[in-house]
């Protein structure tokens, strides 16, 4: 049966429904399907944190190369989210999703055949391709949040991302069993996480396609009414909203990426293995994903703007004890990135609610991929440059300069919030 003909059958059902027409039951079951699709992909996009930096360090042999893996991945994310985006916006969200995690699996395969062969253009290729993964784990939060009642927004697609925490976590501790599997197989020890990651994705693509029904989008383009068509909201409170998500996640999403990147180098450079590095990328991880049900629950009891200034003020605490504390201090290290971490989901949360506040279904697909591109972007950008500075005036300059750029929010949040004092009502920005 249709989505089409499973949506309007819920249109017509006798239940309570959220302010956007859909019936509970059937945002719970959505919610329930992205929560087991996100504890598989979770997993997945760990690997290339973990160990994508060292793996670059160890083929080419210099510092300067070892931001190139995630810059790539982000790039990679990047154009993913305009080619999922639009593919959502075309057939759905079921499709869209699938599409992407496969390509990932397909980029984490490439990953492995590069390390045996020794080839560093495949490498760069893959982690290219493999940056998908990455971009359709953030989507699925959009498809959490297409069927959400406004004042529930939030928490919906909040739900969605702490699923991620479970394969966060556990995935780059796995690094160092992972890459025993890979010495047992005849693999470089450092491509052994990309083995979990191709596995994870392909199983997350899976859950989506047998069991993502109805589609979530499709069914709020059905269900909600057009506000330009019944004389909705002024263009211009959709689009500050706009404005305040993209700025605020664009900014969090560089910080974030510049430090994390080069983390896993600062600790080996100064004498730890992979378990060490691990495990503070697992804590990073885990605050990135972890707190999501409660910053959901902040960004729609306090608004979206208080929750954007919560997420520059942690990330100028990641940065400056990031650059203070001693290269062989794991624990303080840990502490760094896990406020990182903290101050990124402040900025995610905040930022696509208030995205998907502004936007109608009709068009919403298609923009969100565009927001999350320019979000690439700054990932990217923050990835190539982290090498760069590091290797020319050290990590702790880097650590530093990212902390003092998140303050970049304070006066995005003050531009796009002016004027805005009322209320919000369904389909306005807040």
């Amino acid at each position: 049966m249709s989505d089409v003909v499973e949506t309007a059958r819920a249109k017509t059902a006798p239940v309570t429904s959220t302010a956007t027409g859909a019936p509970p039951e059937v945002q719970r079951r959505i919610l329930a399907i992205l929560f087991a699709s996100q504890l598989l992909s979770g997993a997945g996009l760990a690997a290339g944190l973990t160990v994508g930096a060292l793996l670059a360090q160890d083929m080419l042999g210099g510092t300067g190369f070892a931001g190139l893996p995630n810059a790539l991945s982000t790039a990679g994310s990047a154009l993913a989210a305009v080619a999922v985006g639009r593919l959502s916006h075309a057939r759905g969200r079921r499709p869209g999703l699938a599409a992407g995690y496969l390509a990932g699996a397909l980029g984490s395969a490439g990953v492995l055949v590069a390390a045996i062969t020794g080839t560093a253009v495949l490498l760069f290729v893959s982690l290219f391709v493999y940056g998908a993964g990455t971009a359709t784990n953030l989507q699925s939060r959009y498809a959490g949040a297409d069927l959400a009642a406004p004042e529930h927004r939030a928490r919906a697609l909040s739900t969605v991302l702490v699923a991620t925490t479970v394969g966060g976590v556990v995935g780059p501790n796995l690094a160092a069993p992972t890459g025993g599997l890979a010495r047992v197989l005849g693999i470089p020890t450092l491509a052994g996480p990309f083995l979990l990651a191709g596995a994870a994705y392909a199983l997350a693509a899976l859950v989506l396609t047998l069991w993502l029904r109805p589609d979530p989008l499709l069914m709020a383009r059905a269900l909600e009414r057009d506000p330009v068509r019944d004389g909705g909201t002024p263009a211009a409170q959709p689009e500050r909203g706009l404005a305040l998500g993209a700025l605020t996640m664009v900014l969090t999403q560089l910080v974030m990426v510049a430090i994390m990147t080069m983390t896993p180098v600062h600790l080996h450079d100064h004498g730890h293995g992979t378990a060490a590095a691990g495990l503070v990328i697992a804590i990073h991880v885990g605050a990135m994903y972890l707190p999501s049900p409660l910053t959901g629950w902040l960004v729609d009891r306090y608004g979206r703007s208080s929750i954007a200034v919560a997420a520059g003020v942690a990330l100028l605490a990641a940065g400056v004890i990031a650059a203070a504390v001693p290269g062989d201090s794991v624990a303080l290290l840990a502490l760094a990135l896990a406020l990182l971490g903290l101050g990124w989901n402040f900025g995610l949360v905040s930022g696509t609610a208030a995205i998907t506040d502004a936007l109608h279904p009709a068009t919403r697909a298609r923009t969100q991929g565009l927001v999350d591109v320019a979000v690439g972007i700054a990932g990217a950008g923050g990835g190539a440059a982290s090498g760069v500075v590091v290797s020319a005036a050290g990590y702790p300059v880097l650590a530093l300069a990212g902390g003092v750029l998140s303050l970049a929010i304070l006066p995005v949040v003050a531009v796009t919030a002016r004027g805005r004092r009322q209320p919000p009502t369904p389909g306005t920005a807040r």
